[in-house]
């Protein structure tokens, strides 16, 4: 017998492409919903093309990290019969996703105004680069634009650096995320009244709402942040510090913790530390006192008895010491996701944990459709 999942009984049709949307897709698709992938004929989502990486089929590894627990239909949207195509999967469907420029649902008659009429439970999310409507409609939505219009690469790398970007398309998680919680908060509306509506998501608001205490430094005290490297404008000790040998991270964020910093590593009391608002206020010096003091062994030691004493403290992992690291917690960060072929594809798993209710990994990223 199968576990029950959250969201069974959910039929989501998915018109997204690349990240934001299917990611938002892929997460209710874990949570049980039913998710239908349309994708061009003969081409599909552009991420089914982004590489290398690719896996041992061939595949891209891009579309996979996204796309798990859906099936695909291949559906020509221009055509009077794709569309029809379309509306019929819509009529059975509780929501519908879709992230194409502004209007162009409007012109396939697929868009929210078009079905509601027919379907007035039906639950529509747009996901947009910067607004549906107004000025910002016609502007190309990706992430790297985002991330420099939106003041995040202003805020990240070296102060006298170049602004960079995220490692990853990290705009389009946070908006991938806010539009999934939209839709939930809508189907819960849904449950209440019988009445679906539109969830509009922007990458740029997105963006803003994630900037969270540098947004707030702006908006409450006319505070603009620039690029500080790896420290923290409100909390020290808290960045990057060289050792003995390697680099160590410490994010010490408040006195009881910095107390058992300085009882590892020998360091007297001194007021100009005594305090946070002190450490803020001394940084420079407290990171001299403390990079003299870290000097006297590896960062390998470091970790051990900083650790111990419930210091937060850790190394610098690249990505396979990442998924290494949690494993040897028991996080369990990989899954293994059915094939059609009876392969497995090795997977991040689903963050979220629920003791009735739990996600679940059914089948592995579609192949796309032949037409």
């Amino acid at each position: 017998m199968s576990q029950p999942s959250a969201l069974q009984d959910l039929v989501i049709v998915d018109f997204s492409r690349v990240l934001a949307g299917p990611l938002a897709t892929m997460v209710l698709a874990d949570l049980g919903a039913e998710v239908v992938k349309v994708e061009r004929p003969g081409v599909g989502d552009d991420t089914r093309h982004w590489g290398p990486p690719f896996d041992e089929r061939g595949e891209a590894t891009y579309f996979q990290s996204v796309n798990r627990n859906k099936d695909s239909v291949a559906i020509d949207l221009g055509t009077d019969a794709g569309r029809d195509e379309a509306r019929a999967l819509i009529a059975r469907a509780d929501v519908v996703v879709e992230n194409f420029r502004p209007g162009l649902m409007a012109s396939l008659g697929l868009d929210y105004k078009s079905l509601a009429g027919d379907k007035p439970e039906l639950v529509y999310c747009s996901v947009t680069g910067f607004g549906g409507s107004g000025a910002g409609a016609a502007l190309p939505g990706y992430d790297l634009l985002v991330q420099a219009v939106g003041g995040l690469m202003a805020i990240t790398g070296a102060p006298d650096g170049e602004p960079q970007k995220a490692g990853v398309a990290l705009v389009d998680v946070i908006t991938g995320l806010f539009a999934a919680v939209g839709i939930l908060a809508a189907l819960r509306h849904r449950e209440r009244t019988g009445e679906g509506q539109l969830v509009e998501v922007d990458l740029l608001s997105s963006l803003l709402a994630a900037l969270v205490n540098q947004g707030s430094a702006y908006t409450l005290a006319g505070a603009v942040a620039g690029r500080m490297g790896n420290a923290h404008p409100s909390i020290a000790p808290y960045e990057l510090y060289p050792t003995g040998d390697g680099d160590l991270v410490l994010a010490v964020g408040n006195d009881k913790q910095f107390a058992a910093l300085c009882a590892v590593i020998g360091l007297e009391p001194d007021a100009r530390f005594a305090t946070n608002k002190e450490r803020v206020a001394h940084r420079d010096a407290l990171r001299d006192v403390l990079v003299q003091r870290l000097a006297a062994r590896p960062a390998a030691e470091w970790v051990p008895a900083l650790s111990a004493a419930r210091v937060p403290a850790g190394q610098v992992n690249d990505v396979a010491g990442a998924f290494a690291f949690a494993t040897s917690l028991g996080l369990d960060p990989v899954v293994e996701v059915p094939r059609a072929d009876g392969s497995t594809a090795r997977l991040t798993r689903n963050p979220i944990n629920m003791s009735a209710t739990p996600p679940a990994y059914r089948t592995a990223p579609p192949d796309l459709p032949s037409t």
